[in-house]
């Protein structure tokens, strides 16, 4: 760390339970932000405004005028363009020492299969439901924790799942994919602006809990949030033995051997 990144991170060095080591591991981590959208904005600029050293960031979509409602990575001045894009640039006035690799396609089980090795954390801001099960498909197979935020009207939720710890559920265990699950988006539901934020800037802090081995993130505990009367409510899951995506025997790398 040089001396311009120990001032710029010094709120961080000051709290005891990051230091230098923490903000180091932030640093030298990589993280996946897959969306760019509600979620996927405040959670990158979080990221990187406390020093990931490297952010992934995904999306296929270009910024529309109703994005800018929450999505607060976009500007008008960038709508029409690509949204990593748009968020690569934002990211590097907040902090060009950030590198940034836009991805703007829809990710596949082989770009996650090539891609996740590499990886220290992901983050699931997608409002896709299959495409959440195919992340935490390759987070179990490569065995790197997963944080996934949701958010429509005024209700969101937050929940980490880390596969490096026997114990942890998957993605598929809390929101098994062979339920009934009807596909609802916020282009004909809505959504607070604010909820958003909450929770993309909740996933961001999970994440570099993880990053630097502090605290105790929300592994086993689905939190929830309602917006519209302020109150939190959390519900613990457990792993499912009978789970078709990590209820096997073989979890993280040893699902390649």
């Amino acid at each position: 760390m040089n001396d311009e990144q120990l001032l710029r991170y010094s709120r961080h060095i000051l709290v005891d339970e990051i230091g230098i080591e923490a903000q180091q591991r932030f640093l030298d981590a990589h993280a996946i932000v897959i969306g760019a959208g509600g979620l996927g904005s405040p959670a990158a600029m979080y990221l990187a405004a406390s020093g990931v050293g490297t952010l992934t960031l995904v999306d296929d979509d270009t910024v529309d005028l109703t994005n800018l409602q929450r999505q607060i990575m976009h500007d008008t001045g960038s709508l029409g363009r690509r949204k990593v894009e748009s968020g690569r640039d934002a990211i590097a006035r907040l902090n060009p020492d950030v590198k940034v690799n836009p991805v703007a396609e829809r990710i596949d089980d082989a770009w996650l299969d090539r891609t996740l090795p590499g990886a220290t954390v992901v983050l699931d801001c997608t409002d896709n439901f299959a495409t959440r099960h195919a992340i935490n498909r390759a987070c179990v197979a490569h065995g790197v924790p997963l944080v996934s935020g949701a958010a429509l009207r005024f209700d969101g939720q937050i929940i980490t799942f880390d596969f490096r710890d026997d114990a942890s559920p998957c993605y598929a265990c809390v929101f098994p994919e062979d339920q009934p699950f009807e596909e609802v988006a916020c282009s004909t539901m809505g959504v607070f602006a604010p909820t958003v934020g909450i929770i993309g800037a909740m996933q961001a802090a999970e994440a570099l809990r993880v990053i630097g081995a502090i605290g105790k993130p929300l592994v086993g505990r689905l939190m929830m949030l309602d917006s519209l009367r302020m109150e939190w409510n959390t519900m613990r899951v457990g792993r499912q033995p009978d789970c078709p995506v990590c209820g096997g025997a073989h979890r993280g790398h040893d699902a390649h051997q």
